[in-house]
């Protein structure tokens, strides 16, 4: 399959910027799923499903940074063929310390080095939020692409309107944007791109405890159609 090259600027820059902060942004998010018990609740039910639903097909975390939600789908013990891909080599370094075990792959979610129809799930957890509104349709006709029939995505990601640039972060420079975005409008796009709804999830944002929030939290789940009579079921959510 040939694919279109990549546009270099916001990807340069978000891996540059994370390469920086590294070592020090796997510090500072080692424990924070420990403080989260919604998050874990929403990745143990995805992580089911993909157990159940999935066809033994792996569990790709795209945007895994240091690993820390990629070692939490494996811990859970449910037989998981769980992988992560990132963009940054020293997000990845990180990753290969801190969880030995697993494997992690450079790569961007806009072209996946991955076979069509190869995943049983996959995992885009607050890494879409550095891809610009152009470019989303594009990476969720990826995940569309790389997802078995049948098979689950979960997006977390910040809610709003306007987005957040950094240029410092963990005392270190960088050139960072976070689009925030509707979880509407990300169920629009997903379905746009052949994906099925299965719920949209918002929560308030956290103002306190060690991770203090800027934003409120957004989660979409959504399912690629199980192929039936050679061509794909509808949208799950109209069909009950």
């Amino acid at each position: 399959m040939t694919r279109p090259e990549l546009s270099p600027d916001f990807l340069h820059a978000t891996r540059t910027s994370y390469d920086a902060i590294a070592a020090g942004y796997a510090e500072w998010t080692r424990d924070e799923l420990a403080g989260k018990p919604l998050e874990r609740g929403m990745l143990t039910v995805f992580a089911e499903l993909v157990a159940r639903d999935g066809g033994g097909l792996p569990l790709a975390d795209v945007g895994c940074g240091t690993g820390r939600v990629t070692g939490y789908l494996h811990g859970l013990g449910l037989g998981l063929d769980v992988f992560g891909i990132d963009l940054a080599p020293g997000m990845l370094a990180e990753a290969r310390k801190d969880h030995p075990g697993l494997r992690f792959a450079e790569g961007s979610m806009l072209c996946l080095d991955l076979p069509d129809a190869s995943l049983g799930g996959l995992l885009a957890w607050y890494s879409t939020i550095h891809v610009p509104d152009e470019e989303l349709p594009r990476a969720f006709a990826e995940f569309h692409r790389v997802l078995a029939p049948g098979a689950y995505a979960l997006l977390g990601f910040q809610v709003g309107d306007e987005p957040l640039r950094l240029t410092e972060a963990l005392g270190e420079e960088v050139a960072l944007v976070f689009h925030r975005r509707q979880p509407q409008r990300i169920a629009e796009l997903l379905r746009e791109a052949g994906l099925g709804l299965v719920s949209v999830t918002r929560r308030e944002r956290e103002t306190d405890g060690p991770f203090p929030e800027r934003a409120p939290q957004g989660f979409v789940l959504v399912r690629r159609p199980v192929v039936s009579g050679g061509c794909e079921d509808g949208d799950i959510s109209a069909a009950n």
